[in-house]
């Protein structure tokens, strides 16, 4: 009996593989998935980042001047695009995990995405798409706004990138880490912590070529050759996708993931009058691998949110037990999923203000360098929108030393296969970001006071350490994100793409939040009585104070990082139940090991279940 509960817990902590193959067949291990796999999933990313890359990056520049949009509304028609790119993660995820799989999903929505380049690189190459030609920098000169079928054409091509790209990002990354499960404990922890590091690496090669190589050919050779290069890129990524199909582990989609969730909400909202009982073993499936589905892993019963466990309580008539519905009776498991779900939402949460902090290096940082001098020598300038390839310069180099020389050191001193936690990673890299938004308000006080007071320019390499400090920052807090949600999305078993998209989503909020609340100072700054205008409602920076807005927002980081610490300190303080288990010794290791657990209580289960 107690050897049968062993082989159940320790079955428990495992998700059984149900990879097919591209006919639906169960994969073989040594044919398909591994890193041979992922390689073609990581050329993808690669390559469909380059071509994004090129145009969000650039994108205010080729809105300000070519559809004279005004420099407020430029600014949040690229944070609205990149934040809708982001949202719409969202989506895909769904799609992927309910209904169409994470392949199929990103064959169909990366050629949506190759449309949207298409047709933005026939906008930008014929002249009657486009609002006659204006110099939106010529004093006191007022130019056309693309209106009418002008601006249709252009947001229509615009957001078919954003719904590609979109529902493109988390499956790429749910896809390649898929590939990678048929390895098993330690091995798999390892791999996994290794494959998001190489994903960012191929993020920042793809970031770097767009900043430095696209962006030039847009400056120089106009910006429907630019876009039309991004297309050429988002083809290859294609070609990469569909030349591994024959090799990848594809997870099956399990139908709706939203129908298990409400019915825990459903349920525990019609027995909210029961009381729970004191004894865990009483509630609907504690004690045995029990789910809507025979794939998914009982997890181990937690003390958070106590009142959703009012969905597992039986009711009983007479000397029977009632046969309820799904609506009504829940297991525990599926409960646990739900904890697991709105566990992660405060580390999600705090995560979007940095990236406020980076929609603004793609919008005003890029018009600040518009306004310095960008001359490395007399006839070679930089383009402005290439000044953020600074960082991924670093990165390139970076990224596979903290793999093969930091990760190594931190595990032998943590014992974490990561080196340091998710959690931990997250935070290093939200506390780095801040300095960079100071470095930003200072550089942009002494470029203003030195234009306005003495009519002169600084050198365009004053602003490249906030781009430095957070590409440094981003290393930290993106790739540590990333790797949370999927370690989460192992245990809540099915939602793999939706779960990841959780951290694309936070991009999403994080330039809403950009476009909110640049109208916002806008409007409480110029009705102040000190000022006509507000600090951004001018299109010339001299006249603006942008240095004012980049102190608002290092201020919002450094708050926002303490409340981060609370937030991770209470995810990762997850007292079990009181249920009967073996021995630590005698479990097979954590197949988790490297996540968050509370180091005050030894010996409990907090890795396996928070």
């Amino acid at each position: 009996m107690e050897e049968t509960r062993k082989d159940s817990r320790r079955e428990s902590m495992f998700v059984e593989d149900t990879a097919v193959d591209w006919r639906g067949r169960p994969c073989k291990p040594n044919k398909h998935g591994g890193m041979t796999a992922a390689v073609f999933v990581l050329g993808l990313q690669a390559f469909e980042m380059m071509a994004i890359a090129a145009v969000g990056n650039n994108l205010i520049t080729y809105v300000f001047n070519e559809m004279h949009f005004p420099l407020s509304k430029s600014a949040n028609t690229v944070t609205n695009f990149i934040g809708t790119v982001f949202l719409l993660s969202l989506f895909g995820g769904f799609l992927s995990d309910s209904y169409l799989g994470s392949f199929w999903t990103m064959l169909i929505f990366g050629f949506v995405e190759l449309s949207g380049f298409i047709l933005l690189s026939v906008q930008a190459h014929v002249v009657q798409l486009q609002p006659v030609e204006c110099n939106m920098m010529q004093v006191n000169r007022r130019c056309e706004e693309a209106k009418g079928y002008k601006a249709s054409i252009f947001y229509g091509a615009l957001y078919l990138v954003a719904l590609g790209s979109g529902c493109l990002k988390p499956n790429i990354i749910s896809h390649g880490a898929d590939q990678l499960r048929n390895d098993t404990d330690l091995k798999q922890s390892k791999k996994l912590s290794t494959f998001f590091n190489c994903a960012y690496f191929a993020f920042c090669t793809g970031e770097l070529v767009a900043l430095t190589v696209l962006v030039w050919v847009q400056t120089h050779s106009g910006m429907d050759v630019g876009f039309g290069v991004s297309t050429v890129a988002m083809a290859m990524g294609l070609m990469c996708l569909i030349s591994g199909s024959f090799i990848y582990r594809n997870q099956p989609p399990r139908g709706t993931i939203f129908t298990p969730i409400a019915q825990v909400f459903v349920a525990a909202i019609r027995k909210r009058k029961q009381i729970c009982p004191s004894n865990a073993e009483m509630l609907h499936g504690s004690q045995k691998i029990m789910s809507t589905n025979s794939t998914s892993s009982t997890l181990i019963h937690t003390h958070k949110f106590r009142f959703l466990d009012k969905a597992c309580i039986k009711i009983e008539s007479g000397n029977k037990t009632s046969d309820e519905s799904p609506w009504r009776l829940c297991t525990v498991s599926q409960v646990e999923q739900v904890k697991i779900l709105l566990s992660v939402v405060p580390i999600f949460a705090c995560t979007i203000i940095f990236n406020t902090i980076l929609a603004q290096l793609q919008t005003f940082s890029v018009q600040q360098g518009t306004a310095m001098n960008t001359h490395l020598t007399k006839n070679f300038q930089i383009p402005p929108a290439s000044l953020q390839s600074i960082p991924y310069m670093m990165l390139i180099l970076i990224v596979p030393l903290y793999e093969t020389a930091f990760v190594p050191m931190a595990r032998k001193i943590t014992g974490k296969d990561s080196g340091i936690s998710p959690l931990q990673r997250v935070g290093t890299g939200l506390f780095i970001a801040t300095f960079s938004m100071v470095s930003a308000a200072l550089i942009e006080n002494k470029r203003r006071n030195n234009a306005i007071k003495f009519n002169k320019t600084l050198s365009i390499f004053w602003i490249a350490p906030q781009f430095l400090i957070f590409g440094l920052s981003e290393m930290f807090t993106a790739v540590g994100l990333v790797e949370f949600f999927y370690k989460q999305s192992i245990k809540a078993d099915g939602m793999q793409s939706f779960l990841t998209a959780m951290t694309y989503s936070s991009y999403s909020f994080g330039f809403y939040l950009s476009s909110l609340l640049v109208s916002l100072v806008n409007k409480i700054t110029s009705s102040s009585s000190s000022s006509t205008t507000g600090w951004l409602s001018e299109n010339d920076l001299n006249k603006d104070r942008l240095d004012l807005f980049y102190w608002l927002l290092a201020a919002l980081s450094l708050i926002n990082f303490f409340n981060y610490i609370f937030w991770s300190r209470w995810y990762s303080y997850n007292p079990i139940s009181s249920l009967p288990t073996p021995p630590l010794h005698d479990l097979d290791p954590d197949p988790l090991h490297g996540l968050e657990e509370d180091p005050h209580k030894k010996g409990n289960f907090n890795s396996l279940i928070v």
